[in-house]
């Protein structure tokens, strides 16, 4: 943070200085305390487990304030706000530092793609402009406000990631990063078993509406049928980007070459042969995204064709190691990023096998079962060779696949540690392996064991 202090704290929040002096210079916040320094304001959270009220005699032992809402008297040098409640204070004091700098900011949102579509607009941007982007995962109620805390005034354009897991959240985000245009990448199934439908989860996403300005656009997935259900309910100027004829910013002739996507980029009466240095159809269309930005805020073309023919982001990572290929894609999983990375698997050109190394999608409510099926019928129409799972929902893959494909070869592993062992044996010259599941499954275990 900058030019930050305790007034403005006071005048962010609307809190009551309990002791300490008014002046005193805010850096950064946190909600570590033991990631506290001299200038650093402490947010003590209430969680589930733990009441972070407790740590902060240890937090403010190198100086620092904090916030609380458990104090009505304190005394000392360090100064003490009272607040209503530490977390919307938190958002309140993000949101407030966020408006006093005049950089454009994009938010992205979206039930699949949204990380990768987020790399992407930031790295087409870093053609013109120095960029502000999410750090690391940090797309939620606490994480939003803890990024912008490192946002300088040097940074000339921001793009920040908008998670979600039920409702209303997107339209605190949105009051907490004002964004000057929003993107939706999809709506799946993600956090369906607290949202209940996906009608309930698309009209959450486009939420993202309401913290647009009035000048504010929408970029919307035009291939997703859920954001065409309810198109009627974006009230700002929106453009799709996508496959569909009536798309603005379209993609044609996509095809996969040396490890790379190639495709025409259509838009109005332009066309431009686009080369994008990672693999999937899915890819093509968080390409579309980070383009029509990219349009929107006057990058060269050919700044633009130079930026995603170099581009690599932290999802899908395509790895050799010694005589196999892996497909690190073990942070999270969905029925469409699965069909979505299942697919760059069968299309991989290997002479040797198509390995999928799949474990459970979770937070899909009760009808998870039926989803895995789904994806276990799509395996058994594509040209993967192997299947082998951990976790019992994850068995709904392996039925439902020999339904399609009788020759698939299939095993299932109480463990990580006995999949591990198994892989290291079996795996040979000229294999590619994907390894896919939701976090919680711990499938990087397995990537990790076999990359070393």
């Amino acid at each position: 943070m900058e030019n930050m202090t305790i007034n403005d704290i006071l005048t962010a929040t609307g809190g009551t200085l309990l002791c300490g002096d008014p002046s005193f210079k805010i850096d950064h916040i946190s909600t570590n305390s033991m990631e506290m320094g001299p200038n650093t304001l402490f947010v003590p959270i209430i969680g589930e487990r733990v009441d972070a009220h407790v740590f902060i005699p240890s937090a403010l032992k190198n100086g620092g304030a904090c916030l609380t809402q458990e104090h009505n008297h304190a005394e000392g040098n360090a100064p003490y706000v009272k607040v209503p409640d530490t977390l919307k204070a938190m958002q309140q004091i993000a949101s407030y530092y966020r408006n006093k700098m005049s950089l454009p900011i994009i938010g992205v949102t979206g039930s699949v793609g949204k990380t990768t579509t987020r790399e992407m607009i930031a790295h087409v941007l870093k053609g013109k402009y120095q960029v502000f982007e999410t750090i690391g995962n940090q797309n939620s109620q606490v994480g939003v406000p803890l990024t912008l805390d490192h946002l300088t005034s040097k940074d000339e354009i921001g793009v920040l990631e908008m998670g979600m897991s039920e409702k209303g959240q997107i339209t605190i985000l949105g009051n907490i990063i004002h964004p000057n245009v929003g993107v939706v990448t999809n709506v799946g199934v993600s956090h369906i078993e607290m949202m209940g439908s996906r009608d309930n989860i698309c009209l959450e996403k486009l939420d993202i509406q309401n913290g647009l300005p009035e000048d504010g656009v929408l970029f919307l997935n035009g291939d997703n049928d859920m954001i065409r259900k309810h198109i009627d309910y974006v009230k700002k100027p929106y453009e799709f980007y996508g496959f569909a004829k009536d798309c603005t910013y379209r993609a044609e002739k996509i095809h996969e070459k040396d490890g790379q996507t190639l495709f025409q980029f259509c838009y109005g009466k332009q066309k431009e042969d686009i080369t994008l240095n990672v693999l999937g159809k899915h890819n093509v269309s968080n390409a579309l995204a980070a383009i029509a930005i990219g349009l929107r805020y006057h990058v060269p073309m050919e700044a633009i064709k130079k930026q995603l023919s170099t581009f690599s982001g932290q999802r899908q990572n395509i790895v050799n190691v010694g005589d196999f290929t892996i497909i690190d894609d073990a942070y999270n999983a969905s029925p469409d990023s699965m069909k979505a990375s299942l697919s760059i698997l069968s299309d991989f050109k290997t002479r040797g096998r198509k390995i999928a190394v799949l474990s459970d999608m979770l937070e899909l409510g009760p009808d998870s079962p039926s989803y895995h099926k789904e994806v276990g019928k799509f395996i058994g129409s594509t040209k993967v060779t192997d299947l082998f799972i951990t976790g019992e929902l994850s068995k709904e893959y392996i039925q439902e696949a020999w339904k399609e494909n009788p020759s698939l070869h299939t095993r299932a592993f109480d463990s990580n540690s006995e999949l591990t062992a198994f892989l290291k044996d079996y795996l040979k010259k000229g294999d590619v392996v994907l390894i896919k599941g939701s976090n919680g499954m711990k499938l990087s275990e397995v990537s990790k064991a076999l990359m070393k």
